[in-house]
């Protein structure tokens, strides 16, 4: 007997629900990420068929990547740290601006088990989500080792990328 709860939906459901939804509206998707190193766009890529709606994913694990590959001022990283709001935006904007997506995920946080502060414990995660020209961001925190703390981080990920898209 289960005791996974039957209202919440395994990253998998999300992917294929999240697939639907872009197909109908002909969208693409790209995914920013530092702290999940592509877990997203793995995710949604084990779903045969994806290429119809997802069109690439920056892993941005550096910096210098995400400045390179996503255009975030380095300023920013500087002013704010990696893992803040100001760098989760850009990423997800970069991400739009950078491709041929119309939809964008991105993630920046504290996986550890090292790495933490005071104010940046291990387990946080800021996320930006750009969907229709509008960019959301919402800062969590996870408990758990590694693999939970990035496992949780994916499903939010995806789980209020398809919920602000069904709401646009």
């Amino acid at each position: 007997m289960s005791t996974t709860s039957s209202t919440e939906p395994t990253t998998a459901d999300l992917v294929a629900r999240l697939a639907d939804t872009l197909r109908q509206r002909g969208s693409m998707m790209a995914t920013a990420e530092s702290c999940t190193g592509g877990l997203i766009a793995g995710a949604c890529t084990d779903l045969a068929g994806s290429s119809d709606w997802f069109e690439r994913g920056f892993v941005t694990y550096s910096n210098a990547a995400k400045t390179e590959l996503l255009g975030v001022d380095a300023a920013l990283i500087d002013a704010n740290g990696a893992v803040s709001e100001p760098v989760a935006r850009a990423m997800a904007e970069g991400a739009i601006a950078r491709s041929k997506a119309q939809v964008s995920v991105a993630v920046t946080g504290v996986a550890g088990p090292t790495g933490g502060s005071p104010t940046k414990p291990v387990g946080t995660v800021w996320f930006g989500w750009s969907v229709a020209g509008q960019t959301r961001t919402e800062r969590r925190r996870f408990d758990g080792d590694r693999a939970a703390v990035r496992a949780a981080t994916v499903h939010f990920a995806l789980q209020n990328l398809l919920h602000m898209i069904e709401a646009s």
